[in-house]
């Protein structure tokens, strides 16, 4: 029995999107993100790396002075300080889901001392 060009076609066409899915996934599961804190609000942030050593690195560099790095794999980190001091009490967090990990953070920075806390920076990674 032969295809007709349409059937082969339509064969090639569905072959061409399952490979296409399991390539996104595989990507997704390689994903990585950093996340660091450091005093008076310093941050640093990297999603989306292919490799945790890369975030890692990315996220230290861009926060100034001594900072505590964690990382996230498709996960959420956020970040507060106490208004009424930044170089105060402060608080962070990795959570799976974003408002899972804002609420952690503010509340670790009251637990901390923090009067008015709020969050100053925040990241996902985006594949997760």
């Amino acid at each position: 029995m032969t295809f007709s060009a349409f059937a082969r076609r339509a064969i090639f066409a569905v072959a061409l999107i399952f490979a296409n899915a399991g390539l996104h996934f595989a990507g997704l599961a390689q994903a990585a993100g950093a996340f660091a804190v450091g005093k008076c609000g310093a941050y640093g942030q990297a999603f989306d790396y292919p490799a945790e050593a890369g975030a890692l690195a990315a996220a230290r560099k861009q926060c100034k002075g001594q900072c505590t790095t964690v990382t996230m794999k498709r996960a959420c980190a956020a970040f507060a300080v106490d208004m009424t001091n930044p170089c105060g009490a402060h608080g962070y967090a990795v959570k799976p889901q974003i408002s899972t990990s804002l609420n952690a953070a503010t509340k670790q920075c009251y637990d901390f001392g923090g009067k008015e806390c709020v969050i100053r920076a925040w990241a996902c990674d985006a594949k997760g």
